[in-house]
């Protein structure tokens, strides 16, 4: 059984402000959505973001990969990672609350320890992986509702759509491992934004029109907060927590995300979930914490015998 890094109280920090920032980038977003399209708020974010993550590379001296096949590896990455899920979850948004929306951003993890285990041959399915999955998917289930699966209207619609965010997030995930594993993070992050970039501007131009300036002051701290701050500087700030506490302890960050979202969505927005929600949010956490699995007892092994 492998063991868990220890944390640093400077890493403990990382993880609690990135947990923050990405929890309050749903409130900013939903914002932002009261006068912006949503497929216009997704092109903000990934276009400017992109901007500064190369004026960061460029900064460092990073090399930038020349070869069509990166390129084309960004471009995937740029639709799994951030075309779909992004406009999957703007769209549900605009018809459910953000705290909810948060919620089930929480199940990117179930999914994707699936579809690992689906596609990677060193990531197979263990008793303790498929416990805490099926925890996950029960949490999932619940915090839709079982009264959704029997009429699909717009809200249940949106609800499956921010399910589907996550779901690619998974395959994103995977796509990663395969295909930009030799790459710095910080250049596949800005090379995934390019590529993202290239589909949402001209997606945006198309279905929304040219996008307006002339937005109230709201608006336009929203998208900035979520293009400089869950953007930019989360990708860097997660990729640091990566290099630092690894990828189990790196997952923690999704425990913090859907409190922080949901008590602003009250506060701000006035929100109040119904109780299915939170007790799919315990079920998704219980989830969580299995296939994490550092709060289970320790199997105890038996001390080796002395070789002859």
């Amino acid at each position: 059984m492998t063991q868990q890094r220890s944390i640093p109280t400077r890493v403990w920090v990382d993880i609690l402000l990135l947990g923050l920032i990405w929890g309050a980038s749903f409130l900013a977003i939903r914002l932002a959505l009261f006068e912006i399209g949503f497929v216009t708020s997704v092109a903000h974010r990934v276009f400017w973001a992109a901007l500064i993550l190369w004026g960061w590379v460029w900064v460092r001296g990073f090399d930038v990969p020349r070869g069509a096949r990166v390129w084309g590896a960004f471009l995937v990455m740029g639709l799994l990672n951030n075309v779909i899920p992004f406009s999957l979850m703007a769209w549900g948004q605009l018809h459910i609350e953000t705290g909810l929306t948060s919620v089930f951003n929480a199940a990117t993890a179930i999914f994707g320890v699936v579809v690992a285990a689906l596609i990677l041959p060193d990531e197979r399915m263990t008793l303790r992986k498929a416990s805490g999955v099926g925890l996950g998917f029960a949490g999932v289930a619940v915090t839709i509702g079982l009264d959704s699966f029997q009429s699909l209207d717009l809200r249940s619609l949106a609800q499956l759509a921010v399910v589907g965010g996550t779901i690619s997030y998974a395959f994103a995930s995977v796509w990663a491992r395969m295909r930009l594993s030799g790459l710095r993070p910080e250049v596949a992050a800005a090379g995934m934004l390019t590529g993202s970039s290239l589909v949402m501007v001209p997606a945006a131009f198309l279905i929304d029109g040219v996008p307006s300036f002339a937005l109230s002051w709201q608006a336009t701290l929203s998208v900035g907060y979520y293009v400089v701050f869950a953007t930019a500087g989360a990708y860097l700030l997660y990729y640091r927590i990566l290099a630092t506490a690894g990828a189990a302890n790196t997952m923690l960050v999704t425990l913090i995300i859907p409190p922080v979202s949901i008590i602003l969505g009250a506060l701000v927005l006035s929100e109040a979930l119904p109780p299915n929600v939170f007790a799919g949010l315990a079920l998704l956490i219980l989830g969580l914490v299995i296939l994490d699995g550092r709060l289970l007892p320790k199997r105890k092994t038996a001390p080796a015998r002395p070789k002859a």
